[in-house]
């Protein structure tokens, strides 16, 4: 590999490892399609991207936020809480009987009794019986 451009990466990413896989991330980013910051020179992916992080064309951090992005198979979604003053005062609201509108309605179930369900099931067929089986 070409150790002036790894020699001069050391200043900007101190671990190697970490440079490695940085500088590898972005090869396959530029293999991908992603235009490069540099003149190519006749270079590989691996030697192009080392010197975009020697050069200070692509910031390390973003390049590593990029490389976790890229690993994570669920991102989790934080959404904001509700204000607990906020619903306080919306189901004092409700029980004065005001705002009713825009409370969300409760949600129903059909619900049936143990000799319903029985009587459902009895009244079932079984599948015929074939030859095939």
């Amino acid at each position: 590999m070409a150790r002036v451009t790894v020699e001069d990466c050391i200043d900007k990413v101190e671990n190697r490892f970490e440079l490695v896989l940085l500088a590898s991330h972005r090869a396959r980013l530029i293999s991908q399609g992603s235009s490069i910051t540099i003149d190519r020179d006749n270079d590989k992916n691996p030697v192009v991207a080392l010197r975009e992080i020697a050069d200070e064309t692509l910031s390390p951090d973003d390049l590593k936020e990029d490389l976790i992005h890229s690993l994570q198979k669920h991102v989790e979604v934080d959404e904001p809480e509700p204000d607990p003053a906020s619903l306080l005062a919306a189901s004092g609201a409700a029980a004065s009987g005001d705002e009713e509108e825009d409370l969300p309605e409760a949600v129903t179930f059909d619900q049936m009794s143990e000799e319903e369900l029985l009587a459902g099931i009895e009244g079932l067929v079984p599948p015929e019986k074939s030859d095939d089986y």
